[in-house]
């Protein structure tokens, strides 16, 4: 019991303030002794609910040990004014994208169902040049007769190469198959 006090004496006599982020958390280290090993606890105090999700990120990285010193306030203000300007560069990034998709007419409707937009095929389409409708039909057609030659004449399939063995497996023998070479 007496452990458990002096324990947790020391953990408000021994504990130094290491600094205050933007949203009011303050942040605390403290050296102690385990197994002969001295090691330095931190921590946080959040200011109102305790919400993860308000820690900045180089308070975070303090907090798992990634960085060595806290960060200064200069270096806050610092970052900070860099999340700012990440934050207007997507807004514009966003305006500039819909603007351009205005100029193409290709703006679609939106419906919000959760899940992310699909790629934008039809960009992707018109890179090929189109075939008229005859030669396609002509293409599935002759594939069409390729197929049926195939299974009513098992035998004329020889002539047709394929890169997969035949046999029957009776004759085969393990490190013998070569790919074709042609």
């Amino acid at each position: 019991m007496s452990k458990l006090l002096s324990r947790i004496a020391g953990f408000f006599s021994s504990r130094t303030m290491v600094g205050v982020d933007k949203a009011g958390n303050r942040y605390f280290f403290r050296k102690e002794e385990l197994d002969g090993i001295m090691k330095e606890k931190r921590w946080v105090v959040f200011k109102g609910e305790e919400d993860p999700t308000s820690i900045p990120v180089e308070w975070i990285c303090w907090l798992n040990g990634q960085r060595k010193v806290a960060p200064t306030p200069e270096e806050q203000i610092g970052l900070e004014a860099r999340r700012e300007r990440v934050r207007l560069n997507v807004a514009l990034l966003k305006k500039e994208e819909e603007e351009r998709k205005a100029k193409e007419g290709s703006i679609r409707k939106v419906v919000k169902t959760g899940k992310g937009e699909g790629p934008d095929l039809k960009s992707f389409i018109r890179q090929f040049p189109a075939a008229s409708e005859g030669d396609k039909m002509e293409e599935a057609s002759d594939a069409m007769d390729d197929m049926r030659c195939c299974i009513q004449n098992p035998m004329d399939s020889k002539e047709m190469k394929t890169s997969e063995p035949t046999g029957s497996g009776a004759t085969y023998k393990p490190g013998t198959w070569q790919p074709p070479t042609s």
